[in-house]
């Protein structure tokens, strides 16, 4: 490959149609979880509705990529590995925010949006499945839909354990594992983006 990342493109209108929807979906679920995340008092809702504000940026990210070179894909995937570095730092902050100062997470809130959240995700997954070994660009934002699918069963699985048993706690521990595992991620897209720079400036 050259310097100059123009290597041949793979990129089709399917892929920028199924980025297209899937941008809409999770800058609307992002809107309608946080809200509820905030009404609802839990720190799950509101670090799964964050994961969902990364996947539409990582959306946009991918779409202002396409019919562009590797070595551009691969600066898209390490801008949208950084989005998500930083809120996942910033959900676990607001889960330690949270523990100290308390809080009332509503079960029905949680367990209601979290499931609208996995419908939308799971879809868009695999949506993204046939397309995610076709760029790091498009491989990022298959990641980004595999962790919140994740996010939402904890959310979902807390809300359940909070309606059960009454242990609040489990609200906060979950974000601060959403939190974590964002993080594990963002590490991941950073990685992968960075060795496909590098192998786009080998000559």
């Amino acid at each position: 490959m050259s310097d100059c990342g123009c290597e041949a493109k793979t990129d089709s209108p399917a892929q920028r149609q199924v980025l297209s929807i899937a941008l809409g979906l999770n800058a609307t679920m992002f809107v309608v979880g946080l809200v509820a995340g905030l009404i609802g008092q839990s720190s799950g809702l509101i670090a799964d509705s964050l994961d969902m504000f990364a996947d539409a940026v990582a959306y946009a990210i991918a779409l202002s990529a396409f019919n562009r070179g590797t070595a551009f894909k691969a600066k898209a995937a390490m801008v949208s590995g950084g989005v998500l570095l930083i809120l996942g730092i910033g959900v676990l902050l607001d889960s330690i925010r949270r523990g100290a100062f308390g809080s009332a997470p509503e079960s029905h809130v949680m367990m209601g949006v979290a499931s609208i959240s996995l419908l939308v995700n799971a879809t868009v997954l695999y949506l993204l499945g046939k397309y995610r070994d076709q760029g790091v660009h498009l491989r990022a934002t298959w990641i980004f839909t595999r962790v919140d699918v994740i996010a939402n069963l904890a959310v979902i699985l807390s809300g359940m354990t909070i309606l059960l048993t009454g242990f609040r706690f489990i609200d906060l521990i979950v974000g601060g594992a959403i939190g974590l595992y964002v993080i594990k991620e963002a590490f991941e897209i950073i990685g992968e983006a960075r060795e496909a720079s590098e192998k786009a400036h080998q000559p």
